[in-house]
């Protein structure tokens, strides 16, 4: 997914995707651990999916913050 998709995702939605890549995650370091892993680049891939998600929750709680503070955000 690009960060452009999971922007139009609600904050319920975000918290449950990460949730389900931080599973994914450990899953993937189990079977690293005992040799089994096949694609090793998945590790890489769900640590920045679980980043992009990170970034964006931020994102909308200081755009949260701004408008409970009455100040328009800048686009800068």
């Amino acid at each position: 997914m690009k960060i452009k998709e999971f922007r139009d995702l609600s904050v319920n939605d975000l918290q449950n995707r990460r949730r389900e890549l931080r599973q994914e995650g450990f899953n993937l370091r189990m079977q690293q651990s005992g040799g089994q892993l096949e694609k090793p680049h998945l590790l890489r891939t769900n640590r920045r999916l679980i980043a992009k998600i990170q970034t964006v929750l931020a994102e909308k709680r200081i755009e949260a913050q701004a408008q409970n503070q009455g100040q328009p955000l800048s686009n800068s």
